[in-house]
């Protein structure tokens, strides 16, 4: 298992799993702007044995970080890559020594809702119709950090 810079080599894959993942899928212009151009976005893949099982998005701004996205082939979640992607989020975060990560999740996602409450993130809001495509609801969570 190796967790390394996202390239733009990686799109292709990239942006089938994030298709097979999610209803709004982010396309591959979207992810070339975070990995070439946005000077706040930090994007990393997971790899076993040279295959990508996984990404994650962040940005890195201010005092705080935010996921922007993070995804595990469907095939290979329960394996410890969603873990490995969040403890690499966090702990990019301390190393920097932000005060707090945050993300948005779908009210529906018990999956995703319960692998960041075990990191320590709790919801702190709700945002009404927050999603385009289905107009779902999302939680703001928030891990306050140590520094």
């Amino acid at each position: 298992m190796q967790i390394r810079k996202m390239k733009v080599d990686d799109l292709d894959e990239v942006t089938y799993l994030e298709q097979l993942l999610f209803s709004s899928p982010w396309s591959k212009e979207d992810f070339i702007y975070e990995i070439n151009t946005n000077p706040f976005g930090h994007y990393v893949v997971i790899e076993n044995e040279k295959q990508i099982v996984g990404y994650l998005g962040m940005w890195l701004m201010g005092d705080q970080s935010q996921i922007t996205t993070i995804g595990v082939n469907q095939e290979m979640q329960g394996q410890g890559y969603g873990s490995q992607l969040m403890q690499y989020a966090i702990d990019l975060t301390c190393q920097r020594k932000y005060h707090n990560i945050n993300l948005e999740v779908r009210v529906s996602n018990m999956g995703a809702i319960h692998l960041y409450e075990k990191y320590g993130f709790k919801n702190v809001a709700l945002r009404k119709n927050y999603y385009e495509d289905t107009h779902e609801d999302a939680y703001l969570m928030i891990k306050e950090m140590e520094v």
